[in-house]
């Protein structure tokens, strides 16, 4: 029998690490909560780094064409459509912000029949309320009476895993809540277009030749209950630029949610313990403002096969593999989460009068090589070579 892993939680994330651990070889479990699986959620903006660690799992260029509508950022207005942040179309940006407009839906679908394909078991509508992390070189770890050589615990920023292992670490309100939706047409612009109002942010990018994904992210006390969503969000992007308007005017109500922002400071002060390996918002859920969400869960699904079921399927011992997950994703996962509040401070989360027109005016004289070399150093990350097994003592 091979190695065997259980991973909790059926998003982006947990399928990402289930199909990396079962490349390499791993017997692989997922217990979801909900009793059907899906996502979700609207859209996203897939960018390079994505891309890259999608291609990491084993998908091709049809498969990479099939997620959705290829675009770029081409920069940041006003709420009145004034650009404040003008991006040139060239090939060097273009390839510094390029991006795929993304149905969140189709990607875990994509995620969803490649773990199957993979052979890996998803089991429904089992929560998790206990987990043993076991030792590395020692006992198994252990989930809801299930036995593991490793335990990924991915679900999601109100990790129950988290909870169980580190429970001083728990996520908090960001002060902001984030209208999504999904439009019918091609509304707006072709571009991903971002405009920044006083403590506010609405983004639009096509996500299919006929759909037009679009966020609404605004501050709002915690738990705000609304009858009526779709209105409360035009009504609170009243008099913003004309492409807002018609996005939103195209949106029907159901097609319409909306969720507090909670993040998770700091992040883990590690990502593993015992046999147990933190990914996605369960180890580092982080502020939206930057657009690394799944991305950055993407990467870590992939890093968990290349940096741990790679080496250990190929005898080496589990505790380095686990140490070297932890080196290379914790550094960057905490530079993106700083990256994040920085980014929210300046963009979305200012207040309104001469904080605006000052901020306006200072991102304007940016050079636009600076805001490419800026993305190039977040978007830029490429899978890492599968790490050599370090011998010793079994892994089992």
């Amino acid at each position: 029998m091979g190695h065997t892993a259980v991973v909790v939680g059926a998003g982006v994330a947990g399928l990402a690490s289930a199909v990396s651990l079962a490349r390499t070889g791993w017997q692989v479990t997922v217990l979801e909560r909900s009793p059907e699986p899906g996502e979700v959620g609207a859209g996203l903006a897939m960018t390079p780094n994505a891309v890259a660690a999608f291609r990491g799992l084993g998908f091709e260029d049809a498969d990479v064409a099939a997620l959705g509508h290829p675009t770029w950022g081409s920069g940041i207005r006003d709420l009145e459509g004034r650009p404040v942040l003008a991006l040139p179309d060239t090939p060097v940006v273009r390839r510094s912000v390029g991006l795929i407009g993304v149905h969140r839906r189709r990607l875990h679908a994509a995620l969803h029949r490649r773990a199957l394909a993979c052979g890996v078991e998803i089991v429904t509508g089992t929560p998790v309320t206990t987990v043993e992390a076991g030792e590395p070189e020692g006992a198994p770890a252990v989930v809801e009476g299930r036995e593991a050589d490793v335990v990924v615990g991915a679900d999601g920023v109100r990790s129950a895993v988290r909870a169980a292992l580190f429970p001083a670490s728990h996520p908090v309100y960001s002060g902001y809540s984030s209208w999504r939706g999904i439009a019918p047409g091609a509304s707006g612009y072709t571009t991903l277009q971002q405009y920044w109002g006083p403590h506010a942010e609405f983004g639009t990018v096509r996500v299919a030749d006929d759909e037009t994904y679009w966020y609404g992210y605004v501050a709002m006390p915690g738990r705000t209950v609304i009858g009526d969503e779709l209105a409360a969000a035009r009504a609170r992007f009243a008099g913003w630029a004309s492409p807002v308007q018609q996005v939103l005017a195209a949106t029907p109500p159901e097609a319409v949610l909306r969720h507090d922002v909670h993040h998770l400071p700091g992040g883990l002060p590690r990502y593993t313990t015992g046999r147990v390996v933190m990914v996605g918002d369960a180890a580092h859920g982080t502020l939206p403002t930057m657009g690394q969400g799944a991305a950055t869960a993407l990467e870590d699904g992939c890093c968990a096969g290349l940096l741990i079921g790679a080496p250990v399927a190929g005898g080496g011992r589990l505790a380095p593999a686990l140490e070297a997950f932890d080196a290379a994703r914790r550094p960057r996962r905490r530079a993106l989460a700083r990256a994040s509040v920085a980014s929210g401070r300046f963009g979305s989360h200012l207040g309104g009068g001469w904080r605006q027109t000052l901020r306006n005016t200072v991102v304007r004289l940016t050079p636009a090589g600076a805001i490419t070399r800026g993305s190039r150093a977040v978007t830029g990350w490429t899978p890492p070579e599968p790490a050599p097994p370090v011998l010793g003592t079994a892994a089992r």
